[in-house]
């Protein structure tokens, strides 16, 4: 166990409503997720979940609204549009603000590291060095995105065709024009200028960087030598940028200029994505069911400690798209507040469960259900207070209805 979070509020222990969480309704609402509510019917009948006959009423939540708990988080960009909604809509009806700084996957890191935060995000998967100095830190999945590649060419009216070895040269510095061979093989038909290629890249930190980089080593040997994947990297060429947002808003002003950015940034700025090779051949968009089919055959991956640090690019699935990644919310195993702790584990139930429609709204893909049951599973080792009692076993957080 890690050693007890720095104190973020003072106050007595969050008492949420009787019914606040009503699983087997949220399933049902799912037609897909019978097994999902088998898995939770086994996980409550062997008291993997706790319920509390005498749990607040509304009455009591009222009471609670008087005394607004804030939760602090920082870290990952790439999911900054979910979760800023996620947050707003959850605060709107619950004692608790959110307050989440979109400051990049390694900046969430080290604040998680310096106990600066209550919760991080990052989508680079931590690393042995990362749990050295926070162990046990869970990583929780939290929805699916694409790392697209967004360009300005006024003059294409149509989708660019990419493929691996071709986005690596551009970036390693060996292709500059837009009329190289290399592109212009891969665009049958397509009028492409002669302008010269301004490959940007992050400036900071950055999981994004970290997906787009894994998914180049996968695909290029020459990139793996040269470059390699990491959250920040030596680009050998181009421009940096502070944030998915810095990223899109160069490419944006910069005739002639390519850069990768989650998905929702170019959707959301009106900016064209290439259409990417995947590892059987298929040029593939960033669709909804594109990132599906990415991470097909995920819940076989995961090991039976719930660790979730998988990589799901490049992907061998039929219309799979290849720069896809999930991205994680970071949560310490221990907590000094009570209070504090069951409100985060709340939210991320709340997130996990109530979400959906709105990720999917937004561009992402949201976590099969049989794998969010495991990661609601795995917040069982969360513990607070000074006798580190388990969070879970509170009473308060998880009231399924008797059936």
């Amino acid at each position: 166990m890690g050693p007890p979070r720095t104190p973020i509020s003072e106050g007595p222990v969050l008492s949420l409503p009787k019914g606040r969480w009503n699983l087997y309704t949220d399933l049902e609402r799912r037609p897909s997720f019978a097994l999902a509510g088998t898995l939770i019917a086994v996980f409550l009948a062997s008291g993997c979940w706790s319920s509390d006959s005498n749990a607040g009423s509304s009455e009591s939540a009222a009471e609670d609204l008087g005394s607004v708990l804030t939760l602090t988080g920082a870290g990952a960009t790439f999911p900054f549009p979910i979760y800023s909604r996620w947050f707003s809509i959850y605060s709107s009806t619950h004692p608790v603000r959110v307050n989440y700084q979109s400051v990049g996957s390694g900046g969430g890191i080290r604040q998680m590291i310096a106990r600066t935060v209550d919760f991080g995000a990052t989508d680079a998967p931590l690393t042995p060095e990362d749990l050295a100095q926070m162990p046990g830190t869970l990583s929780i999945p939290t929805v699916i995105g694409a790392v697209v590649l967004t360009y300005n060419l006024p003059e294409v009216t149509g989708t660019l065709r990419l493929d691996g070895p071709t986005i690596a040269a551009i970036f390693l510095g060996e292709v500059t024009s837009w009329r190289d061979p290399r592109i212009v093989a891969l665009n049958p038909g397509v009028s492409l200028p002669e302008r010269a290629i301004l490959p940007i890249h992050r400036s900071d930190g950055s999981g994004t960087t970290y997906v787009f980089t894994d998914y180049l080593s996968a695909v290029s040997p020459d990139w793996t030598t040269r470059v390699g994947r990491g959250n920040a990297v030596q680009f050998p060429s181009g421009l940096g940028a502070r944030g998915n947002e810095g990223v899109t808003g160069q490419v944006e002003q910069s005739p002639g200029g390519i850069g990768y950015v989650e998905q929702v940034y170019a959707r959301q700025n009106n900016l064209p994505a290439a259409a990417v090779r995947n590892a059987i051949g298929e040029f593939v968009e960033p669709t909804i069911d594109a990132m599906t089919r990415a991470a097909e055959g995920l819940t076989e991956r995961i090991p039976d400690n719930n660790d979730f640090r998988l990589s799901i690019v490049n992907a061998p699935s039929q219309g799979s798209y290849p720069i896809a990644s999930w991205t994680y919310l970071l949560v310490s195993p221990q907590f000094a507040e009570c209070r504090t702790a069951e409100a985060l584990i709340d939210l991320i139930r709340w997130s996990l469960l109530e979400g959906e429609a709105d990720a999917t709204a937004l561009g992402y893909t949201p976590i099969a259900m049989e794998i969010r049951v495991r990661e609601l599973e795995s917040l069982r080792v969360v513990t607070c207070g000074p006798d580190h009692r388990p969070v879970l076993d509170s009473g308060q957080l998880f009231n399924p209805p008797n059936r």
